[in-house]
């Protein structure tokens, strides 16, 4: 059991709380990690290592840390390989991460654990799924995840460092991930995720071809019609034409416009998705992705590092000298272009709550992103906000409505009494109607000890329904959950993959 759990992924802080008879347990193990990030313009990878040791002593339940976290090898930056302007090439990319194993002196059967995912533009692609799972049977075992762009957002805000500032420091940070074809942002408060915005501002937007345009992606072709023919930038035209200075100047006024939540109409065709849906003011910036590498250069110097003919360094002056964005604070982020990279390259760590409420025959589940809802210590706070944070779920785990399930986390509970559980179960029952597939069993998740009555609860207000309800557990958003089969002391081993490299 124990040493089935060193093999899984691992967060900084963890315990486990299933009751273990077995007395001997190894007090330190190293596992290795993959993280590799296949993005809009450019797919790199990290190896890392992770040393675990159980911290409590003699006959005490085990508690499991990360002692030592330590990168031990980074790949250059490669420009990601396309066969066409709709399909990754899968082979290519699958030749890179051979290579770099290969140097970096590992093989796929030495990774216990890590990530692979496809983010920003590259997501969209015909054969981005085939290209993950395919990935994921050879490099290793693997959480596997097409990141859409408000995860993208909170994964890169991890990588970054901007989640860490904002639990040292208690502000408002917005981290904005900028690469080749979005702007992926993510807000944060004292650790806690307020919201996310993504736009279609990147450096790989307009491409040259020497002296020439070589291509112009429709969002901008759309904004540069609404600005009238005399703004018109189109394939063949000469690289100096005045509009793109005028394009990234406008880009950056916008990213400021939506960090105040104040997008205009014309603003509108850079949108994608949902406006920006937090309502804290932000008191600091930092950016990271590709375009903050323009600014920061990092990686100079670093071999390998990618160097494309595109309107990044524009883009990234156009940031630097924006009166509007100077406005706020600035943050320099711990990592650049790898930002996603290392926030992908998750650990999972084997935690056990008792499971008070399964169905048996659901399980085990696997890969259930988790969508926390905080109550504030008031149960009608939190059950006005049930129906809203279902449909943000949706929205960020599942916006293609196919039916991906996930697990609602509730935190910050009252005390409850039996008609508080019935009234909680009843609003739960009535929100989750929004999603698709309503065979799915219905996962919760508590910070607190209600899981049996609650589970009990649901049950008895839908006797249909699969219930899983488990309690004692702490995780986050941005997180998934894997549970386990239902062992003989009637609990479950929960993992819980974890997005690291936090500090």
């Amino acid at each position: 059991m124990f040493n089935n759990s060193l093999n899984s992924k691992a967060h900084r802080h963890f315990r486990i709380e299933v009751i273990i008879i077995k007395r001997y347990e190894p007090q330190k193990e190293d596992i290795l990690s993959a993280g590799i990030d296949i993005g809009t313009s450019t797919t790199k990878l990290v190896i890392s290592k992770f040393s675990l040791m159980n911290m409590a002593g003699g006959m005490h339940m085990p508690r499991i840390e990360i002692i030592n976290k330590e990168v031990l090898y980074r790949s250059p930056i490669y420009r990601t390989p396309l066969r066409t302007t709709t399909t990754i090439d899968m082979e290519a990319v699958e030749t890179i991460v051979r290579e770099e194993y290969a140097k970096a002196g590992i093989e796929a059967k030495d990774i216990q654990t890590g990530a692979v995912i496809i983010t920003g533009e590259t997501a969209t692609k015909q054969n981005a799924e085939e290209t993950i799972h395919s990935l994921s049977d050879h490099a290793g075992e693997f959480l596997v995840a097409t990141a859409g762009p408000d995860l993208e957002g909170i994964i890169a805000a991890k990588g970054s460092g901007a989640y860490e500032y904002s639990k040292k420091t208690g502000k408002v940070i917005a981290n904005i991930d900028i690469g080749g074809g979005t702007a992926n942002v993510a807000v944060y408060k004292a650790g806690k995720l307020c919201g996310t915005c993504t736009l279609h501002i990147g450096g790989r937007l307009i491409e040259f071809a020497g002296n020439q345009i070589k291509s112009v992606s429709p969002p901008i072709k759309k904004l540069l019609q609404q600005w009238g023919p005399s703004s018109a930038a189109k394939e063949g035209d000469s690289r100096h034409v005045t509009v793109i200075q005028k394009l990234t100047d406008f880009m950056a006024a916008v990213i400021a416009r939506m960090l105040n939540r104040e997008l205009l109409e014309s603003d509108k065709p850079l949108l994608l998705g949902h406006e920006p849906d937090w309502q804290e003011d932000i008191e600091v910036i930092m950016f990271s992705g590709g375009i903050s590498e323009c600014i920061y250069k990092y990686e100079t110097g670093a071999a390998g590092t990618a160097q494309y003919d595109d309107i990044g360094e524009m883009l990234a002056a156009s940031l630097r000298e924006s009166k509007e964005l100077s406005l706020w604070k600035w943050v320099k982020p711990f990592e650049t272009v790898r930002a996603t990279v290392l926030g992908a390259g998750t650990q999972t760590t084997e935690i056990s709550g008792a499971t008070i409420h399964v169905e048996s025959n659901e399980l085990p589940l696997r890969n259930l992103p988790v969508y926390q809802i905080p109550f504030g210590q008031v149960l009608q706070d939190g059950l006005k906000r049930m129906p809203e944070a279902i449909t943000q779920a949706l929205e960020i785990y599942d916006p293609q409505r196919e039916g991906q399930n996930f697990a609602l986390y509730l935190t910050e509970m009252p005390y409850l009494g039996f008609r508080d559980i019935q009234e909680l179960a009843a609003v739960i029952l009535s929100s989750i109607q929004a999603k698709p597939n309503h065979q799915q069993p219905l996962v919760i998740v508590l910070e607190s000890d209600h899981a049996k009555v609650l589970g009990q609860t649901l049950k008895v207000q839908n006797p249909s329904g699969s219930i899983i309800c488990i309690d004692q557990i702490r995780v986050e958003h941005g997180d998934y959950i894997d549970i386990g089969h239902l062992l003989q002391t009637s609990v479950v081993p929960v993992v819980i993959k974890t997005l690291t490299f936090h500090h």
